[in-house]
């Protein structure tokens, strides 16, 4: 029997409040919003956001007419509904692993901040590569194992793993760093063509941060972003998906019969009040605007 990846939930944590809110990440969050202007196009159907969180970087996607906010946390989407409202939005509480969408729904796709959680990326990527039309946008970022203080750490033998290798390393649990080859030939045996390579957060230190303004830090990271080199803790991929291995499909705005599926049974959906149920009769919760197909219902 398969053994099922382990997956990362935030739960009812206070990852936004810990992590992000007066954590002195300005810097991150200003040069992560940067690579997306650069790389967004200037209008598209429906776009998925996986790994959304509580939607800190979801107004970056204005320019789609439909944004899908998919997270395993049904407490962090449904405060990111609080924030955004339903206008243009859909939330999604499920396994990345095992998405609840038809095939090739899908012109846009970004994953930040997130695939460093996922132990089995080839599997990921498959979902993704199932749910996005032929051409359609990737913008996915990683966690750079080759950066440069391992590189450091490395020289002065104080590292506990060999950034070189092209294996992940997991250095915290469910938290994995990736050599630039190795989420290369993932994307690239989905059918993903490398558009642009952009290597981002090149200033994140705790000290710099406190001294030197963020505009002059995200300004001088700009310049850097632009050298293609492979040496920073995070790195955006501009990706397009090539395959014409699936049918070409209409974009549909019904929720139910267009966009979503049942993820266990591949069935179409319908909604009593608040739950949707699948044509084979399984039955998911609907909690304060937020689809979750997590568990059944019983």
């Amino acid at each position: 029997m398969t053994q099922q990846p382990r997956i990362c939930d935030y739960g009812d944590s206070t990852y936004r409040q810990d992590f992000w809110e007066g954590q002195g990440r300005e810097y991150e969050d200003r040069v992560e919003r940067q690579v997306l202007a650069q790389l967004l196009p200037e209008s598209g159907k429906r776009l998925i956001e996986i790994g959304a969180g509580f939607g800190r970087i979801t107004n970056e996607y204005h320019m789609y007419e439909q944004v899908v906010l998919l997270d395993y946390s049904l407490e962090q989407l449904q405060y990111a509904r609080q924030q955004l409202g339903d206008d243009g939005y859909l939330y999604i509480a499920a396994d990345a692993y095992n998405m609840p969408f038809q095939s090739g729904v899908f012109d846009g796709a970004t994953m930040i901040r997130v695939i460093h959680h996922f132990e089995n990326v080839p599997a990921v990527m498959g979902q993704i590569g199932d749910i996005l039309a032929p051409q359609a946008k990737f913008i996915l970022e990683f966690a750079n194992k080759r950066n440069l203080k391992a590189m450091i750490r490395q020289v002065l033998g104080r590292n506990g793993w060999d950034p070189y290798a092209q294996d992940p390393v997991e250095f915290v649990e469910l938290n994995f760093n990736f050599h630039p080859d190795y989420m290369q030939e993932q994307v690239n045996q989905i059918g993903f063509e490398l558009h642009q390579l952009i290597p981002v957060s090149w200033f994140r230190s705790a000290f710099l941060k406190r001294t030197i303004p963020t505009g002059i830090l995200s300004s001088f990271d700009g310049m850097l972003q632009k050298t293609g080199l492979t040496y920073s803790p995070s790195i955006f991929l501009d990706l397009e998906l090539t395959t014409q291995s699936q049918d070409q499909v209409d974009l549909g705005t019904n929720e139910l019969t267009d966009i979503l599926k049942c993820p266990q049974s591949g069935t179409t959906l319908q909604r009593d009040a608040d739950v949707a149920i699948s044509e084979s009769g399984v039955r998911w919760g609907i909690y304060d605007g937020v689809y979750d197909f997590r568990n059944p219902l019983d």
